[in-house]
């Protein structure tokens, strides 16, 4: 097998080792479901931290998440289309919530991995921009800018996956947007939500964030 190859299977192989074990998991465990000796990971890797940052990268990849996004129907509405999004961003956090504390250890801990923490901001920012184009056609309805709808958006998804408060069974997607766009208060009927503008909204002067 070619270096590359035999890179790539010990990382597909670490990936779902990562979600049942984290960064506790052992080389000989990896070696095992690899199907190599466990030498051959030294041979490969200087050490068990580099392989499990590689593999923490690789499961951490927001591809299939901007993959989904891309694809929500433009026609839909933006509730609908929010509704969408923040239902995506809640499956992705729930299902890397295990991972993020060892992301936290492995790459920003005592011996970061400068490299793997630009390509884990590089995620975080592609996942905005990827939530802030689902907002974009709807811009003129808001009062902030897309990007800091999608800002404050996954503020609310990362709060109540990762936060102490947070609790998904109570706020799924469509919660999240109600409260987004609605806020808390009853309406009475007949009555207009109250708008208050806001003054010299750096967002709309100077082109949003």
């Amino acid at each position: 097998m070619a270096p590359a190859d035999r890179r790539a299977a010990l990382i597909a192989a670490t990936v779902p080792l990562l979600h049942e074990h984290g960064p506790d998991v052992s080389t000989r465990q990896i070696a095992r479901a690899a199907g190599v000796a466990e030498g051959t990971i030294f041979g490969v890797f200087p050490d068990k931290s580099s392989l499990l940052v590689e593999a923490l990268l690789a499961a951490l990849d927001p591809q299939p998440t901007l993959d989904a996004l891309a694809a929500i129907d433009p026609a839909g509405g933006l509730r609908r289309r929010l509704s969408a999004a923040a239902t995506l961003v809640n499956e992705r956090f729930a299902v890397t919530a295990p991972l993020m504390a060892a992301a936290r250890g492995l790459v920003l801990g005592t011996d970061p991995h400068s490299e793997a923490a630009q390509c884990l901001a590089r995620s975080r920012s592609r996942l905005l921009d990827a939530l802030t184009e689902v907002i974009e056609p709807d811009a003129a309805q808001l009062r902030r800018s897309p990007g800091a709808v999608a800002r404050i958006l996954l503020l609310f998804c990362g709060a109540n996956t990762f936060g102490p408060f947070g609790d998904p069974k109570d706020f799924d997607g469509d919660e999240m947007v109600s409260l987004l766009l609605d806020g808390l208060l009853v309406i009475p009927s007949g009555d207009q939500p109250l708008v208050i503008p806001l003054i010299a909204n750096p967002d709309h002067t100077h082109g949003g964030a």
